[in-house]
């Protein structure tokens, strides 16, 4: 399994925009853009950018004008990215694998970032990918890696063997062991690391959200467990039920990094 088999709608990336944006790290943004140059443009690559979310988000915390380079694999999706521009920005899109990317493809980069991508790369895909992004020499944001911490609330006796169970699905690629993992690599090169959690916190006021996100959380445990299907069967029912109540609250743990190189 590698990323070129993980897909998102552009459905998904709609309904979750909102909790990414109030889950990133501010301070880590506001640090980024104390780093940065106060004069001419901001050249921002986007690394598996896709409908442009990102951008929307940081843009405002940037100062002057920029210029958005979106790499993703998904066409649609760039349109979206193209339709839908920061404030005070333009954007420039590419299709393109990122984590085939050469030095040259970021030439001339200001910052890069990324959202909800380190995760769903294989340590070898992000070991290149990573080398493209330091031989820039720029400062990076990556945002919203998962770490594998799940809480619900009210509590129920099958939420743990059902996150280990998600857990290991994930690790068929790198999943809740991709922020460390890239840490890792990028202080081997010199750089400063910084390191801010940005977890969702979801509730009633984001009943549909939690509701998909569960039902992707639970078929994945299902699939790596299939033993587990039988119990959960109720599980699934009596949290859908609570989500579509309002009585259900979920925290999934992310983290951000600032990379200063």
């Amino acid at each position: 399994m590698t990323a070129t088999v993980v897909r998102v709608t552009p459905e998904w990336l709609a309904r979750r925009e909102s909790a990414d944006a109030v889950a990133r790290s501010d301070e880590l943004a506001e640090r980024l853009a104390r780093h940065l140059p106060s004069a001419g443009t901001l050249v921002i690559h986007d690394l598996g950018g896709g409908d442009g979310s990102m951008g929307r988000w940081l843009a405002p915390r940037l100062r002057g004008p920029q210029h958005w380079v979106v790499h993703d694999r998904d066409a649609d999706l760039l349109e979206r990215a193209a339709a839908t521009p920061p404030a005070r920005a333009t954007v420039e899109t590419r299709h393109s694998d990122v984590t085939r990317l050469a030095p040259h493809d970021l030439a001339g980069a200001s910052v890069i970032v990324a959202s909800a991508l380190l995760d769903i790369l294989s340590a070898d895909e992000l070991d290149r990918m990573l080398g493209a992004c330091t031989a820039a020499g720029c400062p990076m944001l990556l945002a919203l890696t998962v770490v594998g911490r799940v809480t619900l609330r009210p509590a129920d006796p099958l939420d743990a063997r059902v996150a280990a169970a998600f857990n290991a699905h994930q690790r068929r690629l790198l999943g809740p062991d991709a922020a460390a993992a890239a840490v890792e690599v990028l202080r081997r090169t010199g750089a400063e690391v910084l390191v801010a959690p940005s977890p969702w916190r979801l509730d009633a006021a984001d009943a549909g959200l939690t509701a998909e996100w569960f039902e992707g959380w639970i078929a994945a445990a299902c699939e790596q467990e299939p033993a587990l299907a039988g119990d959960a069967r109720a599980y699934r029912e009596r949290r859908l039920a609570q989500a579509a109540a309002g009585e259900l609250a979920v925290r999934v743990g992310h983290v951000d990094l600032l990379v200063l190189p």
